[in-house]
């Protein structure tokens, strides 16, 4: 049984009852494969983040973060979208009922090696083609879908 259940656009989601302010990283390989992690607590493929900790910016959060969850360092050269939809909300083992809040960032690998943390069971770089088989919750899909649409402005929503 997974940890988290994400609901969006459910009329039948739960009331949330917390808001956490966090973000990811959008980061892309020389070939346009994108860095995912297969999440441990729900088995679907995301994007590296989490939430911000107190005396962090939301890009040392980022960084922090995906460092973290995939052993590579990055810097953000980039804002992907702003990401607050209310009809996201995520359900946590413990009651925490979040409202979606996370912004998600473009980062550029500095260094580091590919490595598996508690949070995930795998990471590794993901070719767009390959998206289609894997489970992946419809808001990453939704980021993924801004991004190869190479808007000039980053998504506000």
């Amino acid at each position: 049984m997974s940890r988290r259940r994400d609901y969006y656009r459910d009329p039948n989601a739960p009331k949330a009852n917390s808001l956490v302010p966090g973000g990811s990283a959008l980061v892309v390989d020389e070939h346009g494969a994108i860095l995912m992690q297969r999440r441990s607590d729900s088995g679907n493929w995301s994007l590296p983040g989490g939430v911000m900790e107190i005396g962090e910016t939301l890009e040392q959060c980022v960084v922090r973060e995906t460092k973290e969850e995939s052993g590579l360092d990055v810097e953000i050269v980039g804002l992907l979208g702003i990401y607050t939809d209310p009809t996201h909300v995520i359900a946590y083992a413990d009651g925490e009922i979040r409202q979606e809040f996370s912004i998600t960032f473009y980062g550029r690998v500095r260094g580091g090696q590919i490595a598996v943390s508690d949070e995930s069971t795998e990471v590794r770089f993901v070719r767009r083609e390959e998206l289609a088989e894997l489970p992946v919750h419809d808001t990453v899909r939704l980021r993924l879908q801004h991004h190869s649409e190479q808007r000039a402005q980053p998504y506000l929503g």
